[in-house]
């Protein structure tokens, strides 16, 4: 396969598998780097689905991970929704260009077929931990199977593997770990092409990554074992290799791997509680790198100009969600009021019912206090329906207090209604979230006397009704 563009062009990708309900937090941070890598290098970023794992391909998964990353501005230059020159961009329609590099290896001596069964192998590694040794293939279809072709011809199902030669050292480097060695005799003579001929990910990536003319693979560290059978693959073919960089897994708080078992993975799940994408992908750029300056606010733009993949500390950064709330509550604060109302429209159809004067004049108190979109509705709902209020019998006779204090009040407005409210938690000897309760069924909420003076005093009333 011979490289169709110059290697001068820098092109990174992302092979997300079609395997779950979206693309995971992770995935779209590795996304950012390689975006950033591309943008800052004017090169291209490409989109490629590795959908060769049928038993757990998930229908529709493919396309909510390709409105994701559109919904986050990562604009991939090729895709399966956006074809370039190296269509297509899905490994299930390439499956005739691995099954041919498999036979390549095959007839360099760089992988072979094997006919074992399942039984057989798991006998092999049963024994082979019995004894307390690595488990691994132990070659026996390459050195005693004679009649390949023969069991080929009469329709036996095999699968092509790995020719690890013993006694190497495989090398490669790595732009944020430095160079890593690895003996040969600890890899093993890993499935190349499985049996209903789709290739596993070693095969698919390294074959896709060449025929793609990918320059840099941008992956997360969790790779690293994978990547010197990779790097075997590379110098079997004779090809050229290309920069590997493994970013750091994100981390829970007590240094455990961010997983759905334990978390909020994916993607779209951030997006649906309001935070803004915009936000997101500025905590994610500081999951392992700092800007120069020490800021924690900054564009994307910025974040492309300064990024180098150098700088990535490599210890697993951090995923705390309250400094992403923080965060999207700076980002909510600098909006403009214009775009975050449609944006909270959006995220919360039920806000549409709401009056668009009172939508308007309520925006800028909740803009202040929110750290995500949809807390406008929780500061705002018992404007839409009746406030579920369990008063006490002091809270009741606050209720009516309150009320026909209210009533008395002939200039309505903010310094009249603040006036009130403090006579009555003075002669009550209460505090401000009692009144927030008996009036909204909460005890803190958006800024009570200028809600009221909004609300209009009819409304008000009602309220405490």
């Amino acid at each position: 396969m011979v490289r169709q563009s110059s290697p001068q062009v820098v092109r990174t990708r992302i092979a997300p598998s079609p395997t779950g309900e979206d693309i995971h937090i992770g995935n779209l941070y590795t996304a950012l780097i390689n975006f950033a890598v591309a943008r800052k290098n004017k090169g291209q970023f490409i989109i490629r689905i590795e959908d060769t794992d049928r038993t757990r391909f998930v229908p529709g998964a493919e396309e909510k991970i390709l409105q994701s990353i559109k919904a986050f501005g990562l604009d991939y230059d090729e895709g399966p929704d956006k074809e370039g020159p190296y269509t297509p961009y899905r490994q299930s329609e390439r499956l005739e260009m691995y099954k041919k590099s498999a036979s390549e290896l095959v007839a360099k001596g760089h992988a072979y077929y094997c006919f074992c069964s399942k039984e057989r192998l798991d006998m092999v590694r049963a024994e082979q931990q019995s004894k307390k040794q690595l488990p691994r293939y132990d070659k026996y279809c390459l050195h005693e199977v004679k009649n390949t072709e023969e069991r080929i011809q009469r329709g036996e199902k095999y699968v092509i593997r790995l020719n690890v030669f013993p006694d190497q050292q495989v090398k490669f480097v790595d732009v944020i770990r430095g160079e890593i060695v690895f003996d040969s005799n600890q890899i093993d003579d890993q499935v190349l092409l499985k049996s209903d001929g789709y290739p596993t990910y070693h095969l698919g990536v390294v074959v896709d990554d060449h025929a793609m003319n990918i320059t840099h693979i941008i992956r997360a560290e969790e790779w690293i074992t994978s990547t010197p059978k990779h790097v075997l693959l590379y110098q079997a073919f004779g090809w050229e290799m290309p920069i590997f960089a493994h970013v750091p897994i994100l981390r829970n708080p007590d240094r455990s791997k961010l997983s759905k078992r334990k978390n909020p993975v994916w993607a779209s799940w951030y997006l649906e509680q309001g935070f803004l994408p915009e936000a997101i992908l500025n905590f994610l750029a500081l999951m392992g790198w700092s800007h120069p300056e020490e800021k924690e606010i900054f564009s994307l733009d910025e974040f492309i100009s300064l990024f180098d993949l150098k700088d990535v500390k490599p210890a697993g950064p951090i995923f705390d969600i309250q400094k992403l709330e923080w965060m999207n509550g700076v980002y909510i604060r600098n909006h403009q009021i214009s775009n975050l109302k449609s944006q909270i429209i959006q995220q919360d159809p039920r806000l549409e019912k709401l009056d668009d004067d009172l939508f308007d004049q309520l925006l800028p108190l909740a803009q202040t206090r929110m750290k995500k979109l949809n807390e406008f509705y929780e500061l705002t709902k018992y404007i839409f329906e009746k406030p579920q209020r369990e008063l006490s019998e002091k809270e009741k006779e606050i209720t009516e207090k309150l009320k026909n204090k209210l009533l008395t009040i002939e200039q309505w407005s903010n310094e009249t209604i603040l006036i009130t409210l403090k006579q009555v938690m003075e002669e009550e000897g209460v505090k401000m979230s009692v009144l927030y309760k008996v009036l909204t069924g909460s005890e803190h909420g958006l800024p009570l006397s200028d809600v009221l003076a909004i609300l209009g005093k009819e409304r008000v009333l009602t309220l405490l009704s």
